[in-house]
């Protein structure tokens, strides 16, 4: 019978009183020294503890007199990791993640259609100078994530937009290792994105599906057809 260490005891109970509103945030939680007399648990007990929240994104931790562990909401990154270490940890096909862009993106799509924000069309419309300014490699498929991450951020659906970060993340790391982006690539990118971002614009959440389908299912066929040749996973680090 596995025993649970004694630090996972007691981030899981602190973490049950964050996530039921005991502990709002901003709260700080009770020191170290406190949290040592009230479990009977060591100080490095605490401190690993404290640790687990801290990389879980519930805690942040200050150092200093006027420190210790602070309450706070985890975001869109907390998604992103944990979704990040799963690609590259079991090192899952790009095929994979290509098909939960399919499944996904023209969703973000639509929802950036019926919510976006002028804000959130200045970021889109950034993202799409930039990668027709014709830059290096690296240069275009950031612009390419930062599109992609633009729409499912203009649908203001925080879970969305945490796996989009994570899954385009990967695949800007395997586009760059294959390098299989040419002109025509970038071409094809930039008025792809352009249609979408006009449907967008124009609140037309049918058209802006559409078009995300088609630009992420061209982009998948093309990716798998390198992937097939080279056998292409996610690489467990950058």
């Amino acid at each position: 019978m596995e025993v649970p260490k004694a630090s996972d005891v007691l981030a899981n109970e602190l973490r049950e009183r964050i996530l039921s509103g005991e502990y709002p945030e901003g709260t700080p939680l009770p020191p170290e020294r406190e949290l040592v007399v009230q479990t009977r648990m060591s100080r490095t007990t605490v401190r690993e503890a404290l640790r687990v929240l801290e990389v879980q994104g519930l805690v942040r931790i200050k150092a200093g007199r006027a420190g210790g562990a602070f309450v706070q909401s985890p975001g869109q990154e907390s998604v992103a990791t944990t979704l990040d270490l799963l690609i590259r940890g079991r090192r899952i096909r790009l095929a994979s993640v290509h098909e939960t862009r399919e499944a996904i993106e023209p969703s973000c799509a639509r929802l950036a259609a019926l919510h976006r924000t002028t804000g959130d069309l200045q970021r889109l419309d950034a993202a799409n100078e930039a990668i027709a300014a014709g830059g290096s490699l690296e240069s275009f498929l950031q612009a390419n994530v930062d599109w992609h991450v633009g729409v499912a951020t203009a649908g203001h659906n925080e879970i969305l937009t945490g796996i989009m970060i994570a899954l385009s993340r990967a695949i800007y790391t395997v586009t760059h290792n294959a390098g299989f982006v040419d002109d025509e690539v970038r071409d094809i990118t930039v008025r792809a994105h352009r249609s979408v971002t006009r449907a967008i614009r124009d609140r037309d959440p049918d058209a802006a599906v559409r078009r995300m389908s088609r630009h992420v299912h061209a982009y998948a066929a093309a990716a798998l057809e390198v992937e097939e040749r080279t056998a292409i996973t996610v690489p467990a680090t950058d």
